[in-house]
């Protein structure tokens, strides 16, 4: 149904398969417009009076189309269409404020969450991808277009489970957990440029600039971007750097939101850092049939930390503390350069290459001073460190994937093959003193320099061979992988001569070794799909081959051969286009790493000696998933529940023994025994109070147990960790006025072990965040972050609990094409990073060095003119980094 007035949205429905269907609520109109729509037929329409409380409809008769059958586009008035597995929303049915972006739009669609950094769930389910015209713009990352795109050249918004190129290409099924979400851009729109810059100052010598330009012709698209800061802020969001210019391999996150790929710092961690980021990409169609990306992207950062940590160690039959401060700066550039081609040779064959280059460059500067105490406070060691370490690393790597189908039952042949080449180089300085007391002292001077050399090549190659029984829904797959890793490490290690040089080779801390993985992997599935439900049973044999030369040791030699079994199932049911089901198994087969296994002693650090175990066996993981998602469009209510586990064979642990100096001699060795359990419910329902007002609120709660099966001192035991986390929160929003947003969360650990020796251990830990906005008067945006953590079982002398209260002030001006803003960063000044880590083996409490309280005043300007014939489009909205 439609308001009369201005043609916007009030309610709506989807039948049964029967055509029955049932709509209802609020609205302070006294008629209404009624549009009934099927594909194939002439849309229905009829202006209904609802005084009535309730209104019964005779049966409605929808005229054939004279036109369904010719060659012609058909627009749908209505605001949700259904085709097979694609969710379709008609734009022009969904009211939003004159200058809204894409992420606003995205809000009001039911089903739909769009959280504070921009993430997109449907259903309950992340949105990884999107499109625009069916093809990527900038990289896929979602919180660019969102944030950029106007919502007046969007004409539809299609939801479709998300698919690699080959899984779209040969007809396959893609990834029923992830969406990916295509804007249909009208004609007129798709041609001009757009963007934004920015900077802002503030106090502490704080400052922020960034700036974006887009270029977008048809399917050619050029876009720039540059950023910097030194406010502990990426930049770009995540998947800016990762979608559109990395494939990084080694992927971490901090609580900030900064994060590392490969190494490299995208915004800071621990400590101040100020980081700079500048890149270009570009996307074509060079003819029919061939799509070329490329881009270039550099990163830098300069970061500064200080930390301070307390360890309780626990030992069997004893405790003994730790405390250590440690300074560290560091500074890195890291380029990269990434380039795709999509060549569609025919409607049977598409040949896809990616090679890409990067070179890094990296400086770390550390110092550490430490000391260890047994219970009477008795000093047992100490010891002094610094290290100067600089590193430059070379990266090459290319995928090819051919794939090509026959006939058009879902026949096809795919084949690929990547290589991988790295290479870096360390030069590292090392200065330290350690003291071991008692009655055996012993003092260990070190001034040292080491060479070190990293080379690495990897080499993989797999065919797949679908074969359909059932043309379309019952497959047989083959598939034959081979992957051979190949890497050297060489590490010279020099002491000084006594002419201060450092030029006398210590063996006993240099390594040169050569290490080969190489894998066969065979594997048979088969796949069964229809629109209801799926199914997927694959099996897979490893011949494996782990090979290590020592050139320093060749006592040290080994040569391992392992054969193991993988299995991996799937099954989804769909009961509706509400709700659904799922479940998944997974076995694998991992190998030890090298440094578990060599037999070489690491003496390094003077109070640890690490010596590997050449016996060790592979380690099997069988993992379980499973869940089940209920959402109701209509009343805007869902339901989600899922479960996981993991039980690991022969899983690889440390065991260490500790003298009475607490010096530490550590091997490793399988286990048993060792499992996780989790699992969790949320249900979330919105409640519209009228046509300007509406309340979601959501609850969850998770939990998770944990056993590990562990060694302390030679002793073997077992630990179980148990952990339950409920929360709630609600969104109040009123319309163009304000919105107001509390979260509350509550976590409760409690450790147990098998052992007496040890004490059984609770932790609680509580967070409540409030988020608030206000839209008024007419230019002004004022919102609110305030966080509360309190952990009340943190040591004396580090902060329990903490206000972080971030606020902004912005103001439009320049027709809304340019913002004024204020921001307020630690407000109340008590921002902290204080936190507690419990494991089996130490109780440690640690605290660094975090931004604390600055005020900015910042000025953007955004420009577009996506529009016909190049025409300015007022609407927009500028993306704050």
């Amino acid at each position: 149904m439609e308001r009369l007035q201005d043609s916007s949205l009030v309610s709506y429905t989807i039948t049964d398969k029967n055509g029955v269907f049932f709509l209802e609520d609020k609205t302070s109109d006294v008629k209404l417009q009624l549009f009934v729509s099927y594909v194939g037929y002439k849309t229905f329409a009829k202006v209904i009076d609802i005084n009535t409380s309730d209104i019964k409809l005779e049966t409605i008769r929808m005229m054939v189309d004279a036109n369904a059958l010719d060659e012609v586009v058909i627009k749908s008035r209505a605001p949700i269409t259904i085709k097979q597995d694609t969710l379709e929303f008609n734009v022009k049915s969904f009211k939003t404020k004159k200058d809204a972006n894409v992420e606003d739009l995205l809000k009001l669609l039911p089903g739909v969450e769009v959280d504070e950094n921009g993430k997109i769930t449907v259903n309950g389910k992340e949105v990884s991808k999107i499109l625009v015209n069916g093809k990527p713009f900038f990289g896929n990352d979602p919180t660019i277009t969102t944030r950029n795109l106007t919502k007046e050249i969007i004409e539809k918004i299609q939801v479709v489970d998300t698919k690699t190129k080959a899984q779209a290409f040969s007809g396959e099924d893609g990834d029923d957990e992830s969406k990916t979400i295509n804007l249909t851009i009208k004609e007129e729109n798709n041609k001009g440029v757009f963007g934004r810059v920015s900077a802002g100052a503030g106090t502490e010598e704080t400052y922020e600039f960034a700036g974006m330009f887009n270029r977008f012709d048809n399917d050619q698209r050029i876009s720039v971007l540059v950023g910097g800061n030194n406010t502990n802020s990426p930049g770009f969001s995540f998947g800016e750097i990762s979608k559109m210019f990395g494939r990084g391999n080694a992927v971490s996150f901090n609580s900030n939101g900064s994060f590392n790929i490969d190494g490299r710092s995208f915004g800071g961690g621990q400590g101040i850092t100020a980081s700079k980021n500048s890149g270009v990409n570009y996307a074509d169609v060079l003819s029919e049939g061939v799509d070329v990306s490329a881009d270039y992207f550099y990163s830098g950062s300069d970061s500064d930390n200080v930390t301070t940590t307390e360890r309780e160690n626990i030992l069997p039959d004893a405790r003994y503390f730790t405390t250590s401060e440690s300074r560290s700066f560091n500074r890195s550039d890291n380029h990269s350069a990434n380039l795709e081609f999509d060549i569609e040779i025919d409607s049977t064959l598409l040949i896809n290459i990616e090679p890409s280059l990067r070179y890094s460059k990296n400086r770390n500067e550390f110092s550490r001073s430490e000391t260890s105490r047994d219970a009477d406070n008795v000093l047992n060691n100490d010891s002094e460190t610094e290290s100067v370490v600089e590193t430059s690393g070379r990266n090459f790597s290319n995928d090819i994937d051919i794939t090509k189908k026959f006939g058009s039952k879902g026949a096809y042949l795919e084949f690929s093959i990547e290589n991988e080449i790295n290479s870096r180089d360390t030069d590292d300085f090392l200065n330290s003193e350690t003291n071991v007391y008692g009655d055996t002292p012993n003092n260990t001077l070190r001034d040292q320099y080491t060479d070190g050399e990293n080379k690495t090549n990897t080499f993989g190659t797999e065919i797949n061979y679908n074969l359909p029984l059932i043309a379309k829904e019952l497959f047989l797959n083959f598939e034959y992988r081979y992957n051979r890793d190949k890497r050297s490490d060489k590490q010279s290690t020099f002491d000084k001569d006594i002419n201060g040089d450092y030029n006398v080779f210590n063996i006993d801390l240099s390594t040169d070794f050569e290490y080969v993985d190489a894998v066969q992997k065979p594997a048979i599935s088969i796949n069964y799909r229809n629109k209801k439900w799926s199914a997927r049973f694959k099996t897979s044999y490893v011949f494996r081959t782990l090979e290590n030369t020592d050139f320093l040791r060749p006592e040290s030699n080994l040569k391992r051969d392992f054969e193991a079994v993988e299995l991996r199932a799937r099954f989804n049911y769909r009961f509706s286009p509400k709700s659904s089901v799922y479940a998944s198994y997974r076995l694998n087969n991992n190998p030890p790493q090298l440094n578990q296994l060599q037999a070489f002693q690491n003496v390094s650090d003077p109070l640890n000696t690490v010596v590997g175990n050449p016996n060790l066996k592979p380690v099997n993981n069988h993992r379980m998933y499973a869940g089940y998602n209920n959402y109701d469009f209509q009343k805007g209510t869902g339901f989600y529940s899922w479960f996981n586990g993991q039980i690991t064979d022969n899983q690889v642990v440390s065991n260490t023994t500790i003298d009475e100096n607490f010096v530490r001699r550590t091997t490793y060795t399988n286990v048993d025994g060792n499992y996780r359990i989790g699992g969790g419910v949320n249900y979330t329902k919105s409640v519209k109070m009228d046509t300007l007002r509406t309340i979601k609120y959501g609850a969850g709660i998770y939990t998770n147990i944990n056993r590990n099966v562990n060694f302390n001192n030679g002793v073997q035991y077992a630990s179980n960790v148990q952990s339950l986390s409920p929360n709630i929160n609600v969104l109040f929003t009123w319309k163009d006025i304000m919105e107001f947003r509390p979260r509350y969360s509550i976590n409760f650990t409690k450790n147990t072990y098998d052992i007496p020796s040890f004490e059984d251990r609770e932790f609680l830990y509580h967070s409540l965040n409030l988020g608030t906005a206000t839209f008024f008067p007419k230019h002004f945006e004022w919102r609110n972050e305030i966080q509360y953590n309190y952990n009340p079982n943190i040591a004396d002398g580090f902060q329990k609990s903490a206000w972080f209260w971030n606020s902004t002030l912005a103001y439009s001006l320049l027709k809304d094409q340019a913002t004024l803003t204020l921001k307020a960063y630690d407000v109340l000044n008590q921002n902290t990073n204080a936190r507690r880590t419990a494991t089996e083996n130490y109780i440690q409490d640690s605290q660094s060095t975090v931004l604390q309280q600055y005020f900015m005043l910042s000025f953007s300007w955004k420009f577009n003119s996506l529009g016909k014939k190049g025409e300015t489009n007022d609407g927009g909205h500028f993306y704050r980094f």
